[in-house]
């Protein structure tokens, strides 16, 4: 099974990937933004050219992205399921996807759209922080830490990473919306493409994702019976 998240910058789609692994705990979690950053943590070539890109509001070049996922596939054991959090971004990559996981008989069971109003997505991003050591996250109104501007876990102090200034977050939308349009026109066309509306509650199921994982749940006891 390969499902597939694609969403503005802080639509959340890594907590919809949260609320997928507890009912698929078995499944694996390709996030190209957690790739992206072990690369800059790492302080790689790819780290610095990835690090300047995203620092600027600009979305990293596709064969970048495409190197880093085809390296994390190629980890896996043979029909592993995978829910890819952020790629495809781009009808280029989507067709990319699509080779890469044809060479291994696999095909996208499913692409999910996270859908979240723009003011929604200004206030989560802007009220988020990090800890530059231990990388917990936390979010000034949603899930604060215990002593403002301290990591929870390591006392380290907090930052606000420089893509989450409101200016750079009104690019990085707008630079999606153009990239990834097509991307959602593709994957509605085959019949694949799923809404998902995230602008309720922290961590809270939406309805259509909780009736599209009981959908997938019954598919897969019926595959394997």
């Amino acid at each position: 099974m390969d499902l597939l998240i694609i969403g503005a910058p802080g639509a959340g789609k890594g907590t919809i990937s949260e609320l997928i692994a507890q009912v698929f705990p078995d499944i694996q979690h390709l996030s190209t933004g957690d790739l992206l950053r072990r690369e800059i943590a790492a302080d790689t070539e790819l780290g610095r050219q990835a690090d300047h890109l995203m620092s600027t509001g600009n979305l990293v070049p596709d064969e970048m992205v495409l190197s880093l996922v085809r390296n994390y596939l190629s980890e896996l054991p043979p029909h592993t399921s995978v829910l890819y959090d952020g790629y495809p971004r781009t009808l280029s990559q989507a067709g990319t996807l699509d080779e890469v996981l044809s060479a291994v008989g696999r095909s996208v069971t499913a692409v999910l759209n996270v859908v979240v109003p723009e003011e929604v997505i200004l206030s989560r991003l802007t009220g988020r922080r990090s800890c530059p050591k231990c990388g917990a996250n936390f979010h000034l109104t949603a899930m604060p830490p215990r002593v403002e501007g301290v990591c929870d876990t390591c006392g380290s102090e907090l930052i606000q990473r420089n893509d989450d200034q409101p200016e750079l977050i009104r690019r990085r939308l707008e630079v999606y919306r153009e990239r990834t349009q097509p991307l959602i026109d593709f994957y509605e066309e085959r019949a694949l493409l799923y809404d998902i509306r995230n602008d309720g509650r922290p961590r809270e199921m939406p309805a259509e994702l909780a009736e599209l994982l009981a959908e997938l749940a019954e598919k897969r006891r019926n595959d394997c019976n």
